[in-house]
């Protein structure tokens, strides 16, 4: 297991850049690249993931009960029929995360492979820019939105491709307003990053020597990743998230041309 301030540093990159639309697994590969370091042990890798999911089930606390509440209380309502569309959407992340991560690790593992990756990306988030604030709501997602959504959620287990960045962007080309277009991406995350954990259960070995390094990754992630959402949902609802753009673009060509 890796030393307690490495697992510190790993968490708060885990963190900013897994809701921050610049792919935290495509900075992993650049990163192992650069510093000629060896791929995190899958147990911190998971914890990590868990820890970012904290953000979500704050920020959204509200939203989520009352998605549970509507399922048992109104089976026909506005939040019962959100919660089928996360439902929906997590059909094709499934399919895509299950039966082909090992290909997509092993096609786009490579520092210039991700930095084409990263340059798609940017592309996407720069094209978010010219969208005028859609006037669809929570009660105008459709069946074909959640599967497009959730699709797009399902290829950015790709390095260099965001999630969160991927998600909100097709949301908002879909017609989606601001704030549902997040809103929707994240809600839909957490059935992702829950059935993740799941399947990779068995791999999760915990020790006594190991227990304080995942802790610290763990409470880091949480707590970095928390502020990441945060200016992310604000450049999203302001219309700055294309901002986000330049950066992948340069982090691209040092990808491609130096590593």
């Amino acid at each position: 297991m890796i030393d307690k301030i490495s697992a510190a540093i790993l968490g708060f990159v885990q963190g900013l850049t897994e809701f921050l639309p610049v792919s935290s697994s495509g900075h992993l590969v650049v990163f192992a690249e650069f510093l000629s370091a060896e791929k995190p042990p899958i147990a911190f890798d998971l914890m990590l993931h868990l820890g970012t999911l904290v953000p979500i089930l704050w920020v959204y606390r509200a939203d989520i009960l009352a998605v549970l509440r509507g399922m048992f209380t109104d089976p026909k309502g506005e939040q019962a029929r959100l919660a089928w569309l996360i439902v929906l959407g997590s059909i094709p992340t499934a399919i895509l995360g299950i039966g082909f991560e090992d290909v997509f690790e092993r096609l786009f593992h490579t520092p210039r492979v991700v930095g084409i990756t990263f340059f798609i990306t940017g592309t996407f988030l720069f094209a978010t820019k010219y969208i005028k604030d859609g006037g669809r709501g929570v009660a105008e997602i459709t069946i074909k939105d959640a599967l497009i959504i959730g699709l797009i959620q399902g290829l950015a287990i790709t390095p260099g491709i965001s999630r969160s960045g991927s998600t909100i962007a097709i949301a908002l080309f879909l017609g989606l307003k601001r704030d549902v277009a997040a809103k929707y991406s994240f809600l839909l995350s957490i059935p992702a990053i829950v059935g993740a954990f799941i399947f990779k259960f068995d791999e999760l070995v915990i020790d006594q020597d190991s227990i304080g390094s995942l802790g610290i990754g763990f409470v880091v992630s949480a707590l970095s990743g928390l502020v990441a959402l945060k200016i992310l949902l604000k450049l999203v609802n302001s219309g700055d998230f294309s901002k986000f753009s330049y950066y992948l673009w340069t982090i691209a060509v040092l990808a491609i041309f130096f590593l």
